[in-house]
């Protein structure tokens, strides 16, 4: 158990740098002296751990420090080569095979049970994911044409800093030069997509710091809402397939509650909902009941003129 956290530990101090003993208490559960001893055992093994003092005191592993000896288990191995295989998948990028070979010897071919496919998350065309990856990694602008939700259509530069897989689409998360601020972009809005000479204007923050401290339409709390439905017959089952939906309640009369979180600004989940017919009613909130209204509206109005 001891030896488990120890190598936990070193981990952690290698991926997080300096950390408090009050942060490695919290993070492992155990009391700041356990860390201490911990810290001690690390040094003794030839960790080289150091210990500052002061208001941004705590231990960090000498940046020149390696870990020479196997990382992993076999099984862990084995979990790594299943992520990788996915990876494959997404990207179809020369890299990820070479990677996932390399992993899948280590893991002596352990059988999980499970395979990852999610080439459904190409887009179309995994050139475009191989592009931004590239530009990323070399830190190169972009430029490219991009329509909102409104159909506008105008130029953009930007420096891109990850793309990803959320809401069932790919995004790109950016720094727009010109307003100074991050944003993201969805891939199947972008084109004429290119790869500039021009390299970063400055340097970033990590991604998940990006996430968390920046005000953009990446974050999830910002446009995600929860809708409440009833349903009937099948469509029980096809929203809690398409959507996710999550059963409250079921009535006397064999109807359904459910909720489902949906992104509002875009359009596929109303078609799920709308493709249901009479099967599905949305209860709440108003505002999506109304938009709900408008749309079997509009396509009564269309088809009123044949």
């Amino acid at each position: 158990m001891k030896r488990d956290r120890l190598y936990a530990l070193t981990l952690y101090l290698l991926n997080h740098g300096r950390s408090a003993a009050s942060e490695l208490a919290n993070h492992f559960e155990v009391s700041v002296r356990t860390i201490q001893r911990d810290i001690d055992a690390l040094c003794q093994a030839g960790v080289p751990v150091c210990a500052y003092t002061g208001a941004n005191g705590g231990y960090e592993i000498l940046s020149d420090f390696k870990m020479d000896h196997q990382l992993a288990s076999e099984d862990e191995y084995a979990y790594i080569a299943a992520a990788l295989k996915g990876l494959k998948t997404v990207t179809n990028h020369p890299m990820a095979d070479d990677i996932y070979e390399k992993i899948k010897a280590m893991s002596k071919n352990k059988n999980l049970g499970m395979i990852l496919d999610f080439s459904v998350l190409r887009e179309g065309d995994e050139r475009l994911l191989q592009m931004l990856q590239s530009a990323i990694k070399n830190r190169r602008v972009v430029q490219f044409s991009y329509t909102n939700s409104s159909g506008e259509t105008r130029d953009h530069r930007a420096e891109p800093i990850a793309v990803i897989y959320k809401w069932y689409a790919w995004y790109m998360l950016a720094y727009n030069p010109a307003k100074q601020d991050y944003k993201t972009y969805k891939l199947v809005r972008m084109e004429k997509v290119s790869v500039t000479e021009e390299k970063f204007s400055k340097e970033h923050m990590p991604v998940e710091d990006i996430l968390n401290d920046c005000d953009n339409s990446y974050q999830e709390k910002d446009i995600s809402t929860k809708i409440r439905i009833r349903c009937c017959g099948n469509a029980i089952h096809r929203i809690k397939e398409y959507l996710n939906g999550q059963l409250v309640e079921t009535l006397e009369d064999g109807t359904a509650i459910m909720e489902i979180h949906v992104v509002e600004n875009e359009r596929w989940w109303i078609g799920v909902v709308l493709s249901q017919g009479n099967e599905v009613e949305v209860i709440e909130p108003e505002h999506i009941k109304a938009r709900i209204i408008q749309c079997a509206k509009d396509i009564l109005f269309l088809y009123g003129k044949l």
